[in-house]
C-alpha cells in the first residue's frame, strides 16, 4: 500500500514551481518600455482631477470580511449538506452548532452595525 504522503511531496513542488514560473516568464519575456502615461491613474477612461489616492472608509473593510467569511462557511456546509442523510446523530449535531455559531457572529456583526452601508 503507497503511503498518501507521497502524492503530497510529489506534487507540492509542482504546485509551488509552476505559478513560480509563469511570474518568471511574465517579467523576462514581458515587455519593459515604461512612460508617463502608461503610469497614470485610469479609471472609467476619465482623466483624474486631483489626488488619486484616497482613504476609503474602514466600515467597506468590515463589510467585505464578512461577506468572505460567510461566502467561505458556505463552502463548508455544501459537502455537509450533500452527505446529510447519511450522516451519523452526532455529525448533524456539530453541523447544527456550527450553524448556531454562524448565526451568531452575524448576529454580533449585525448588533455592532458591521452590516449598515452608509
Amino acid at each position: 500500500m503507497h503511503d498518501p504522503w507521497v502524492f503530497v511531496a510529489f506534487l507540492l513542488p509542482i504546485g509551488l514551481l509552476l505559478p513560480a514560473v509563469a511570474v518568471l516568464m511574465g517579467i523576462i519575456l514581458g515587455p519593459r518600455k515604461p512612460n508617463a502615461i502608461k503610469g497614470t491613474t485610469y479609471e472609467c477612461g476619465m482623466e483624474t482631477v486631483g489626488d488619486t489616492w484616497v482613504q476609503l472608509r474602514a466600515s467597506y473593510y468590515i463589510f467585505a470580511l464578512i461577506f468572505v467569511i460567510f461566502d467561505v462557511e458556505a463552502v463548508f456546509l455544501f459537502p455537509w449538506a450533500v452527505a446529510y442523510s447519511q450522516m451519523q446523530l452526532y455529525m448533524v449535531l456539530e453541523g447544527v452548532l456550527f450553524l448556531l455559531i454562524l448565526a451568531a457572529g452575524l448576529l454580533y456583526a449585525w448588533r455592532k452595525g458591521a452590516l449598515e452601508w452608509v
